[in-house]
């Protein structure tokens, strides 16, 4: 039976309560950190924590970063560094000491600057769909989406404090995300579960800041090129070729500046969407276990 979503509260930002969930805590098993992609909710990892030998090896923890699902915070703005300091404070709030930290899309960038901000603490990374570049044109040269223009909607609404009580993202969000996330293919089903879950999280005057803030966040981030190169821990890449977000020849790139982690693999999925898990959960679910299993043993 996969645990319901708790909230946990942690001090950065002068207090943010943070959603998440928890297969176990057991202290002989690694602990995987599970950070959900853009406007998603914990309820994303459902899949891996119905996965009986993924959560028979591993403590599962999946959260929600600042801007999404339960996870709220009084200040009116905050920044991925934020999110990635929080979630260090939740690692600690629950007695973790360390953990592996694996992102899907921004959940990717999240989990590199959590190594970077902890790295006594994060054993390994695995980005998974993502980007280490802010939204820039090499990257589009490369193959990337244009995420400022994706958001741009997003972000000039935040900008109009007048309160927007009936506010919700609407279908041609829903659709959008969907067909990016897992192709133009999405299952209906899979694509209603999303549109319900994401308009009841997005509801009204609150929901329309947060939105609009994670957009914010995703469009003006800052790259972590520069800072690569001080990501110790082994880092595990896992990319899809037919994903239309970030694309596979800027991962071929970019894993070649972690220059001084214990190692730099990237792996590619042919065919693999965005959500790369919907496409290839066998081959990602056994990279997880290979991944942790080899250096849990190690360090």
């Amino acid at each position: 039976m996969v645990p319901p979503r708790k909230t946990i509260s942690v001090p950065h930002l002068g207090g943010i309560t943070v959603g998440y969930r928890l297969s176990s805590a057991i202290p002989s098993k690694p602990t995987l950190v599970l950070i959900v992609p853009f406007t998603t909710t914990v309820d994303y990892y459902l899949p891996e924590f119905e996965n009986a030998e993924l959560t028979e090896q591993l403590n599962l923890l999946a959260v929600e970063p600042l801007g999404h699902g339960e996870t709220r915070t009084k200040s009116e703005t905050f920044t991925y560094w934020d999110t990635a300091l929080a979630f260090i404070q939740v690692l600690d709030a629950l007695g973790f000491d360390k953990a592996f930290a694996l992102g899907t899309s921004q959940g990717g960038w999240i989990a590199a600057r959590m190594a970077l901000l902890a790295p006594e603490k994060i054993q390994g990374i695995i980005p998974v769909g993502s980007c280490m570049d802010g939204e820039t044109s090499r990257a589009r040269d490369l193959g990337c989406w244009d995420g400022v223009g994706a958001t741009s909607a997003l972000v000039t609404l935040g900008g109009n404090f007048a309160p927007v009580p009936d506010f919700e993202p609407g279908d041609a969000y829903y659709d959008f995300l969907m067909e990016i996330g897992y192709g133009k293919t999405v299952p209906r089903s899979t694509r209603d579960f999303w549109a319900d879950t994401i308009k009841k999280t997005y509801q009204g005057d609150d929901g329309k800041r947060r939105i609009c803030q994670a957009a914010i966040n995703l469009a003006t981030r800052d790259s972590l090129h520069a800072r690569l190169p001080y990501i110790r821990c082994p880092v595990l890449w896992l990319q899809g070729t037919g994903d239309v977000v970030f694309s596979a020849a800027n991962a071929q790139e970019e894993i070649k500046l972690f220059t001084n982690s214990k190692e730099a693999k990237l792996v590619t999925l042919k065919d693999g969407v965005h959500f790369l898990s919907f496409t290839h959960p066998k081959e990602v679910h056994q990279n997880i276990l290979d991944f942790t299993n080899k250096w849990q043993a190690k360090l």
